[in-house]
Order: structure tokens, then sequence, then C-alpha cells
């Protein structure tokens, strides 16, 4: 259909890759955690917009070159890291403050929305990724040229931003009463500092896969 193959095992594997946590679930439980739903909603949007974009490098053939270039691997990699550990230490030093009392949020739209994007863009192993898993279900029989890769793509990213969606809500609501302690937020935004910190540090670590 449309140039692609195996639909039923790719909807199977799409639901694993949603359920199973990884950076940018976390990243997103940790927002809706320290400052709430929309808070978490917006970072998975901004996460979403991330994925789209992985899958358009992956349907043009520009993920090739992180795929082939240890170099550009290696330069994505630390500036992600830096991004995600710059994060982390910007919420430990943050003041707490009880969000039920704050007359605007702790952060705009805006910078939720821009800092899930670049959590997800910065991270080379989604490129990588994308541009192995995506292959796997296109006939290549067909001369669509881009058109399955965008569609495969965007319904792993439709599914993706359905889940953490979900997860934000439900972590939301979870710690709403928490939240309102001026020192428990407190406490939370250390507590996602470290997470975002953590993320980073294991970032470092990872080395990229032959395709």
């Amino acid at each position: 259909m449309l140039g692609t193959q195996n639909l039923s095992t790719f909807i199977l594997a799409s639901f694993l890759l949603w359920i199973t946590p990884g950076p940018d679930t976390l990243y997103i439980l940790a927002r809706s955690v320290a400052q709430g739903r929309r808070a978490g909603w917006v970072s998975a949007l901004g996460s979403s917009t991330g994925l789209l974009v992985h899958t358009a490098f992956a349907a043009f053939g520009l993920s090739t070159i992180l795929a082939t270039s240890a170099l550009a691997f290696m330069l994505i990699k630390l500036a992600g890291a830096a991004y995600l550990i710059y994060l982390g230490f910007e919420a430990l030093l943050k003041k707490s403050q009880p969000v039920a009392a704050a007359k605007t949020p702790l952060m705009g739209s805006w910078q939720l929305y821009r800092q899930g994007l670049m959590t997800n863009l910065f991270n080379p192993k989604v490129a990588i990724f994308f541009l192995a898993f995506l292959p796997q279900f296109v006939d290549p029989t067909t001369n669509l040229g881009a058109l399955p890769f965008l569609l495969l793509g965007g319904f792993i990213a439709m599914g993706a931003t359905v889940w953490c969606l979900v997860l934000a809500a439900f972590a939301s609501k979870a710690t709403n009463a928490v939240r309102r302690n001026a020192r428990m937020s407190g406490w939370l935004e250390r507590l996602a500092g470290c997470l975002y910190i953590a993320l980073g540090l294991n970032l470092l670590k990872s080395k990229a896969q032959p395709i």
C-alpha cells in the first residue's frame, strides 16, 4: 500500500517502540511531574516534531552522514549531551516555587516545545535508527521516492505523540498535589535536573551502530 509492506509487523514494532521508555519519554515525564500536564504535552509535541525531522532525514538520505561519518556522529552526540546536561544544571539551580501560586508557568510554551524538540534532534541514535528501521517496510519494487518513508515515519510520530500525551496526563495527575508544595516542587525540579544530567552522560557513552 503506497509503497509499504509488512504493515502488521511494522505496527507491532512501532507499538513496542512507543511503550519502551527512552530519553524522550523520560524527559516528558520529568517535565510533567515537575511542572504539570501542559508542560508535558508541549514537550511531547516538541519531541514529536523532532521525530518528523528525523523521518525527513531518513527519507531523503541525509541520515547516511551520521551512519557513515564517525566525526559527524561524535559532534551531534556531544552537542546533545551538552544540551541535556545544561538543562539538568538549569533545573538544579532553579529556585523552588509552588506551581499553584505562580502567576505564570515556570516555562513558556515555546521554551518547553523547543527543549522537547532539541532533546530529540540532538540524539544521533534516533536518526540512525530511522535510517535502519524504515527501509525494512518499504517495497523496493515501487518507485514512489520518499513517500513511503514519510508515511511510515509520520505514523510512528503520531503514535508516539498520543502515547506521550497520555503518559504526561497521568504523571501530572498523580503528582498534582505534590507540586502545590513549594519544598516538594523544588525537589521535583532537582530530581528532573539529575535525570537530564544522567541522560546526557548516557548519551556520551553511545556509539554508532553499523547498518
